[in-house]
C-alpha cells in the first residue's frame, strides 16, 4: 500500500469512527419545539401557485420576488462548475445544449421552466440544469409514525449538496447554504381551493416534499445505485424517454391521486429516469410505507404493521434490509430516538427532536418538515448544524 493510499484509508476510518463519538453525535434531544435555539435558523415562508395559469406563467411572481436569491444560487453553481473545468467551457455546454432538453419534457415542466429562466433572467439551460440537480445528489430521513390513536405524523430532513463545494472557513457545503435562502412552502391551487401544499426550493418546479390535505403525505429520498439517476437522464438526452423524473412523478402524484391506494400504485409501477424510495403516508391507521424503487420496478414495500409492533417507518438514502453504508449511518441513531420516543409519545414535538438530534441533523440539512395529515398541515424550518458537526 502506498502513502497515498494509507492516508486515505485512515482519513475514511476516522470520519466513519467520528459519526459515533460526541460531539459528533450526541443524546436523543428533548424540548427542540417549538423550534428554537441554534438549530434553528427561520420559519419558511408561504407562497402560492395558481395552477389555472398558463404554465409559463404560474411562477413569475414568486420569481420576481426571489430573483436575487435565485441568480446568486446559479452563479455558485456556474462558479463550482468553473473550477472543474476552468475554461468556462462546461457552461458554455449546459448553455448550448440544455435548452433543448426543455422542449423534451412532458408538461407543463417544460413551459413552467421556461417560464422561470424568462422571468429570472437565467439563461434557460442553467435552469434546467437546476432542475436536473435534485435526481442525482439528494439525501435525506425520512419517516412516517401513528401514535396511540391513529394519528399518523410525517416528518423529513431534506439534506442537499453533497461534494458540492466545502467552505473551509465556514464550514459548510456551499450550495446547501445557498438553497437556504430558497426554500419556500407553496399552495397549490385550483379554483381557489388547495390541491396540494409542499415544501421546496425557488426555481424548482418538481416535488420532494408534500401533503395532498386529509388523504396522504409523501417524500422522497434518494437511492444510490450504480444504475442511477445519470443513466436515466443520459438515456433521456440520447431520445429513450420512457421513463418518469422522479420529482415529477412525484408532483403528478400529489395533484392527480386522490387516495394513499392510488398513490400508492402510482408510485410502485410507473417507470423512472433514477431508483428512489418514496416515503407515503396515508389517512387511516396502517397506512405508511417505504416504496423502494429500481428504475423499473418496485423491489420492496415496508408498510407500517402495528401486528408486528411496526409503528414506525423509517428510509434514510439505504435499502432497509441491508446495513447503512458505513462513511454515512444516519440511520442507527434515527431509530434509536424514535425507539426512546415510544409510540406512546410520538407527536410533532418529539419527530422534530429525533430530525435534531446529530448526526441526523448535519452540515447538508437545509430544512426540516413536519406533516401531519388528518390536520391537512405543513410546517417547515430551515435549519443549522453549528459546529461541530458531521458534514454529512
Amino acid at each position: 500500500m502506498g502513502v497515498c493510499d494509507f492516508l486515505i484509508l485512515a482519513a475514511l476510518c476516522t470520519v466513519a469512527s467520528t459519526q459515533f463519538v460526541p460531539p459528533y453525535t450526541e443524546d436523543c434531544r428533548s424540548d427542540m419545539y417549538p423550534p428554537k435555539g441554534p438549530t434553528f435558523k427561520a420559519a419558511v415562508n408561504w407562497y402560492t401557485v395558481d395552477l389555472d395559469l398558463p404554465p409559463s406563467k404560474r411562477w413569475s411572481a414568486l420569481i420576481t420576488e426571489k430573483k436575487t436569491e435565485l441568480v446568486s444560487m446559479i452563479q455558485a453553481i456556474r462558479d463550482l462548475a468553473d473550477a472543474f473545468v476552468p475554461s468556462g467551457r462546461l457552461i458554455e455546454l449546459v448553455d448550448i445544449t440544455l435548452p433543448l432538453m426543455a422542449d423534451t419534457l412532458p408538461e407543463p415542466f417544460g413551459d413552467e421552466i421556461k417560464g422561470i429562466a424568462a422571468a429570472s433572467g437565467v439563461p434557460l439551460g442553467e435552469v434546467v440544469l437546476f432542475n436536473i440537480f435534485y435526481e442525482v445528489f439528494t439525501v435525506c430521513t425520512s419517516v412516517v409514525a401513528e401514535d396511540n390513536n391513529g394519528n399518523l405524523i410525517h416528518g423529513r430532513n431534506l439534506d442537499f449538496g453533497l461534494f458540492l463545494g466545502w467552505d473551509i472557513k465556514n464550514k459548510s457545503w456551499i450550495i446547501s447554504e445557498k438553497l437556504k435562502h430558497l426554500v419556500v412552502n407553496l399552495d397549490f391551487k385550483r379554483n381557489n381551493q388547495t390541491v396540494f401544499k409542499s415544501t421546496n426550493f425557488v426555481g424548482y418546479v418538481g416535488m420532494l416534499t408534500g401533503i395532498k390535505p386529509h388523504v396522504f403525505t409523501l417524500t422522497m429520498n434518494e437511492r444510490f445505485s450504480l444504475d442511477g439517476g445519470y443513466i436515466g437522464i443520459l438515456e433521456w438526452i440520447f431520445g429513450s424517454r420512457d421513463g418518469m423524473w422522479m420529482s415529477f412523478l412525484t408532483r403528478s402524484v400529489l395533484e392527480n391521486a386522490n387516495s394513499y391506494q392510488e398513490a400508492k400504485t402510482q408510485l410502485s409501477l410507473t417507470k423512472l429516469l433514477a431508483p428512489a424510495y418514496f416515503i407515503l403516508g396515508g389517512n387511516q391507521t396502517g397506512q405508511g410505507a417505504i416504496i423502494t424503487r429500481s428504475r423499473l420496478l418496485s423491489l420492496d414495500i415496508l408498510e407500517l404493521d402495528l401486528k408486528l409492533g411496526r409503528w414506525y417507518v423509517l428510509e434514510t438514502n439505504y435499502d432497509h434490509w441491508k446495513e447503512p453504508f458505513f462513511l454515512d449511518d444516519r440511520r442507527t441513531p434515527s431509530m434509536k430516538c424514535m425507539n426512546k420516543t415510544t409510540q406512546q409519545n410520538i407527536s410533532l414535538n418529539t419527530m422534530y427532536d429525533m430530525l435534531s438530534t446529530k448526526p441526523v441533523l448535519n452540515k447538508l440539512t437545509t430544512y426540516t418538515t413536519l406533516m401531519q395529515v388528518s390536520e391537512g398541515n405543513l410546517e417547515s424550518y430551515i435549519r443549522d448544524c453549528p459546529n461541530p458537526c458531521m458534514p454529512w
